[in-house]
């Protein structure tokens, strides 16, 4: 008699549908974790079962709709690739930020958000060593690194050196001991600036510089450096790794900062004079003149209107908006899809005015 062998998704995986970013969406919150004080970590599963394909290093664009406005924020992925059922991102809570506060006091179990990704190009090349090099919440896309040297027993030379303010606010500290354990080649450096709440703690206290780092990296010149943190550490990271013999095309940092740039770090270029036009804030009733040269977004931070902003490159899709009318030329890196340009969306970071605009902010 003939018989007919089935299997169920959870023993063949492949049988399962993959994520698709161009098409999906669809997010459901299956986990919450507190890490720290004022970090959580959060899990999401696609509400259709599909798993996720990601490299360790990779973030998703959440959209939010936040008080009845639409928010887009970049988050690095913190958990290993090689578990694709479902994956993870790590939170800090900053003081005065919209979407990590509401993330922290409004994202529970069960709930559902949009996302798009994975996007973004900060993975790991093939090397035989590496310096992972972090602060705060940038540790999350280096994090997802180890986790999945782990988990493929690769063999590693991994120093992993990760900077905060205060020993309770090293993230995943208890867990890189347990897998330093398990991965026999990961040698863990914690950096904190102040002991305060530990004041026994056995190691050195400080920023990085470079008498430090020729300390506990004495041959990072060999090594591909992998950094993520906020702006002025990975700026600190660069000079430091320069300055002692790393060659720039093995120093590799993250193109986005986790939190929201300040205006004044963004850069207004000048340019020659050229054609202008008129570009229109409809919520914030304000109108700037946007030369045909200049980005929408470069312009709007020097006149102080109001746009919130990571990358300024077209990779994270943080400035996100309406445009209710008028046209532009937008270079963009993955920050949006094309069914969002199609519905009228656009990146005011990486687009130039081809006409009067009006832009719904």
């Amino acid at each position: 008699m003939d018989t007919k062998t089935t299997f169920s998704p959870a023993e063949r995986p492949e049988l399962v549908d993959l994520w698709n970013s161009d098409t999906d969406e669809d997010l459901v919150c299956v986990d919450v974790h507190q890490e720290t004080h004022d970090v959580k970590t959060f899990t999401f599963a696609s509400t259709q079962g599909k798993r996720f394909a990601f490299e360790a290093g990779q973030y998703f664009l959440f959209d939010l709709d936040v008080d009845g406005e639409p928010e887009s924020r970049c988050y690095s992925i913190s958990s290993s690739p090689k578990r694709r059922n479902a994956f993870s991102v790590t939170v800090k809570r900053v003081t005065g930020g919209k979407i990590s506060n509401w993330f922290h006091d409004n994202l529970t179990v069960n709930a559902k958000v949009k996302a798009n990704g994975p996007l973004g190009q900060f993975t790991r090349p093939n090397a035989r060593k590496y310096l992972f090099l972090s602060a705060g919440s940038g540790i999350t896309p280096v994090m997802a690194m180890v986790r999945e040297l782990a988990d493929t027993c690769e063999p590693a030379d991994v120093v992993f050196m990760h900077a905060a303010r205060t020993p309770k606010d090293l993230i995943f500290r208890n867990e890189l001991a347990n897998l330093a354990d398990r991965v026999k080649g990961l040698r863990l450096q914690f950096l904190p600036e102040a002991v305060s709440g530990e004041t026994n703690w056995p190691g050195l206290t400080g920023r990085i510089s470079a008498a430090y780092m020729k300390l506990a990296v004495p041959d990072i010149a060999e090594r591909v450096v992998m950094c993520c943190g906020p702006s002025p550490f990975m700026a600190a990271g660069r000079a430091i790794a320069g300055e002692l013999g790393v060659s720039p095309s093995n120093y590799i940092e993250e193109s986005f900062d986790a939190a929201a740039i300040d205006d004044a770090d963004v850069a207004v270029v000048e340019q020659p004079a050229t054609r202008t036009f008129q570009v229109e804030f409809s919520k914030q009733a304000r109108k700037i003149e946007v030369a045909g040269e200049q980005t929408v977004l470069a312009c709007a931070k020097k006149a102080g209107v109001k746009l919130p902003s990571s990358c300024s490159n077209g990779v994270c899709g943080t400035c996100k908006s309406k445009l209710v009318s008028g046209s532009v030329e937008m270079s963009h890196n993955g920050g949006i899809r094309q069914r969002e340009i199609d519905a009228g969306l656009f990146l005011p970071c990486c687009s130039k005015p081809l006409s009067d605009l009006v832009i719904d902010r």
